[in-house]
């Protein structure tokens, strides 16, 4: 019984291991970006790249590797994903152009999407006793919100000490212990087959279609909103996204059941949470370009200025959440914690030329907190509609949408910043002046992005008729469904 014991404990170890890289990866290049494009000479249009490539497959191929999990087996599709990580990331530190990184960065989200779509499936399997579960969730919850601390503050490190190419070159020792420990501990799952309902046109329209959309997005600051260009990628993408959904309501075995969104509670959480991750991650991207494109920080000092803000969103995730969402419910968390988000932006937008940390930069770092009460409320909300038989949909599409609203909201307020900063230095602004201008912008718009979700919150969730208030007993970890979804929300 110990042995059986100690490799449910050591599978969790992996499991945790795929969420701290994953998270990790996000996180960690942000502060090194200024030193990616001095080396390899980004322009700066294409310097978002850096972070749009890794979230366009990832966010493009999570319904698709959700559904592939169940059907050829979730350990399977978990190796296969960790072991392109891996081999990515080796290509990511050995890159010597641009065109090398941005391949390397798309398949780091090729690997991190097929693991990530399994791995809290996995874990639920594992640990079946609500008890168990709730501890194990909490481990995994704790070690991806650590992930986004040590990556802000490795990254400098790293950069730093050694050189960038080391923010990737880490990420192989521990994938390939990683490989080594779910060959051994993991178990093995045959999957329903090929066979039991592979949609392969639907995939294809809704993976084109995410990732065309996105790229449409990221390409803006280039071609411009209103260009032939843009317009015509964006037609394109919506209408595979509206072939997709038609697909769907006729397929025999279709990859997303359009019965999902008939409830309230999934469509407000997830609507709800594109909006409010499209101004929240921004702000992890554009704070880390103003230290130290306009404030002179260098890549260590910038993670260490950034460490509070992750260090609050991991331990409010952890410790304070659930017992709020147990008193209060979901849906007052959720507001709660947008607010806090809001409150973050319009200080942000605030920021002077000449800023000090403790009074212009540390209140929004602490109010960022609130991060941690929205993301584990959002998934409450937004697997509580979710019949359990469409537990596994309701969390890739939970996921999905976490992905496209990071990558949709780094694409357009970087837009915003850059064409605001290229008006001020037309008008003869100084370039620290002009920078400074390009990101307040930036922050207003991500407060009105988050104002917007703070309204979907208010407005679309309901509680099922006949429930009573959460309780103690009843928080999200009871039940596989919403336990898969809390721990991935706080994860990220």
């Amino acid at each position: 019984m110990s042995n059986v014991l100690g490799s449910r404990w050591t599978a969790l170890g992996v499991l945790s291991a795929t969420g701290l890289m994953t998270i990790l990866d996000g996180s960690i290049v942000t502060v090194a970006m200024p030193a990616i494009q001095q080396d390899l000479g980004f322009s700066p249009a294409a310097l978002s790249w850096i972070v749009n490539a890794y979230l366009i497959p990832f966010g493009g191929l999570l319904l698709l590797a959700g559904r592939l999990g169940d059907l050829i087996g979730r350990r399977r599709l978990f190796l296969a994903g960790n072991v392109i990580f891996t081999a990515a990331s080796l290509l990511a530190g050995a890159a010597g152009s641009p065109g090398t990184l941005i391949a390397a960065r798309f398949l780091q989200g090729v690997g991190s999407a097929l693991a990530s779509a399994v791995v809290l499936g996995i874990l639920v399997t594992l640990f079946a006793e609500p008890a168990e579960r709730g501890k194990a969730i909490a481990i995994f919850s704790f070690t991806g919100a650590a992930g986004a601390s040590i990556g802000q503050v490795l990254g400098g490190v790293l950069t730093d000490a050694l050189d960038w190419p080391w923010i990737f070159l880490i990420n192989v020792p521990i994938g390939v212990l990683t490989v080594a420990l779910a060959l051994r501990v993991l178990p093995a799952d045959r999957g329903a087959g090929l066979r039991a309902g592979a949609d392969v046109l639907g995939a294809a329209l809704v993976t084109s279609g995410l990732m065309l959309g996105i790229y449409s997005v990221v390409k803006v600051e280039e071609h411009g909103w209103l260009s032939a260009h843009t317009l015509g990628l964006g037609a394109l993408s919506l209408a595979l996204l509206g072939a997709f959904t038609a697909r769907q309501a006729t397929a025999r075995t279709p990859l997303m059941p359009l019965r999902v969104l008939r409830s309230r509670n999934v469509a407000g959480a997830n609507l709800a949470q594109m909006l409010a991750l499209s101004g929240m991650f921004a702000f992890q991207v554009l704070v880390a370009l103003y230290m130290q494109r306009v404030l002179g920080y260098g890549a260590l000092e910038t993670g260490l200025a950034m460490l509070p803000a992750a260090v609050g969103i991991g331990s409010v995730s952890l410790f304070v959440s659930a017992r709020l969402a147990a008193r209060l419910g979901a849906r007052v968390v959720l507001v709660a914690g947008l607010a806090m988000l809001v409150a973050a932006m319009v200080l942000l937008s605030r920021v002077p030329v000449e800023a000090s940390y403790a009074a212009h930069l540390l209140p929004p770092m602490l109010l960022i907190s609130g991060g941690g009460l929205v993301l584990p409320a959002l998934a409450t909300l937004g697997m509580s509609g979710a019949r359990e038989s469409d537990a596994g949909l309701a969390s890739g599409l939970f996921n999905t949408t976490q992905q496209v609203g990071m990558a949709i909201g780094v694409a357009v307020l970087s837009t915003l910043a850059a064409g605001r900063t290229g008006e001020l230095l037309t008008g003869g602004a100084t370039q620290a002046a002009a920078l400074t201008g390009g990101y307040r912008l930036a922050f207003g718009v991500a407060a009105g992005l988050l104002v917007a979700a703070l309204a979907v919150a208010v407005v679309v969730p309901r509680r099922p008729a006949g429930t009573p208030p959460e309780t103690p007993a009843e928080t999200p970890a009871e039940t596989p469904a919403e336990a898969q979804s809390a721990a991935s929300a706080a994860a990220k």
